[in-house]
């Protein structure tokens, strides 16, 4: 996971801590103190496998994230 930013990792960290799916709302308020920018972060994320959605590139407010690639 080297290759990953903060953000990335700290949004990885969570989804593991909620067995693999988050609401993007609810992931969105775990991330609020920490950074912004999460919908951008996110089409990141799955543009490297890590994480899938339904929809295009930027996940809709009421998406479920769920996380693919663990490593």
């Amino acid at each position: 996971m080297s290759e990953l930013s903060h953000e990335e990792k700290f949004i990885i960290e969570k989804l593991k801590e909620k067995e693999g799916k988050l609401n993007y709302k609810d992931l969105q308020i775990l991330c609020q103190d920490e950074f912004e920018g999460v919908r951008l972060i996110l089409k990141k994320l799955k543009e490297k496998g890590f994480v899938e959605y339904e929809g295009g590139g930027i996940p809709g407010f009421s998406t479920e994230i769920v996380l693919v690639k663990k490593d």
